[in-house]
């Protein structure tokens, strides 16, 4: 099975409000992306499903995901959002435990003016509460979030999680050091796993060359190893800087160089089972 491990969908005609993070920078995005959108393009690379994500910080926005994946098959999972730091997290978790298709939550925690916001008391308190109900957690982070994330993933030894973006490193190399360093410390942690997505919206959006990730790639194939690895499009929001295939096919071909059980694991094996697919 090959699954896009991390991909989105919106009605931004009928929720624009909600997308407080989609700049002018971003206005290609200011449109509806559907799962019949999506499906040519996984269907193109060979793709068996996706795990659909959450972009909206905003209560409606996993009933909105769940919606369509009771209709479309290929969402084979789905990420969505609750406001975890909230005093009722655990009966708004009661409520959701035993949700077919739903396998976790996100928050954006690399929008926080906090950095330290990942193991905060009330975060950490709501994260804590979600091996309770079979949920894992996708840590959306750039470099400099990493050692709260790091704190975060100290306290919660058996809480499932995966750091998105290989952690959004800034791709120019400014801040490579401090991202190796809390990759390779994250990495130690055997119940965390992490995304092969968001590359090429780190990049210059014009001039990126594939060859430019490859020691990115290669970093967190050395710390995590192929059975923690799980490759993602970021779709839509990698359209900024390229399509669908060209964007998959940065993995793809990447993984080439690997053995077939290795490249099974990262192509959707690992997806699978880490969100229990």
């Amino acid at each position: 099975m090959k699954i896009d491990a991390h991909q989105h969908f919106w009605n931004f005609s009928e929720n624009a409000s909600d997308f407080t993070w989609m700049t002018n920078e971003l206005k290609a995005l200011k449109r509806n992306f559907s799962p019949d959108d999506l499906a040519p393009l996984l269907s193109e690379t060979g793709r068996d499903g996706s795990i659909a994500v959450q972009a909206r910080e905003v209560v409606s926005e996993t009933d909105f995901l769940l919606q369509l994946a009771q209709t479309h098959v290929s969402i084979k999972g789905v990420v969505g959002w609750i406001d975890l730091c909230a005093d009722d997290v655990e009966a708004v978790l009661e409520n959701y435990y035993g949700t077919p298709k739903l396998k976790g939550f996100r928050m954006l925690i690399h929008d926080r003016t906090d950095m330290d916001f990942a193991d905060s008391t009330a975060h950490l308190n709501g994260v804590s509460l979600l091996g309770k109900y079979n949920f894992t957690y996708d840590l959306l982070l750039r470099t400099i979030h990493l050692p709260s994330a790091i704190r975060l993933v100290q306290n919660l030894p058996n809480q499932p999680f995966v750091v998105d973006h290989i952690a959004k490193p800034a791709m120019d190399g400014s801040d490579m050091e401090a991202w190796k360093h809390g990759i390779n410390e994250i990495s130690t942690y055997p119940n965390v796993m992490c995304k092969l997505s968001g590359l090429v919206t780190e990049a210059d959006w014009i001039n990126w060359n594939a060859s430019d990730f490859i020691p990115y790639l290669d970093f967190v194939y050395e710390a995590f190893g192929a059975d923690r690895l799980m490759v993602g499009s970021d779709w839509p929001v990698c359209t900024v800087a390229a399509d669908y295939n060209t964007t998959i096919s940065i993995v793809d071909d990447w993984v080439s160089k690997l053995s077939t059980e290795e490249q099974s694991l990262i192509l959707g094996e690992t997806c699978a089972k880490f969100y229990s697919v």
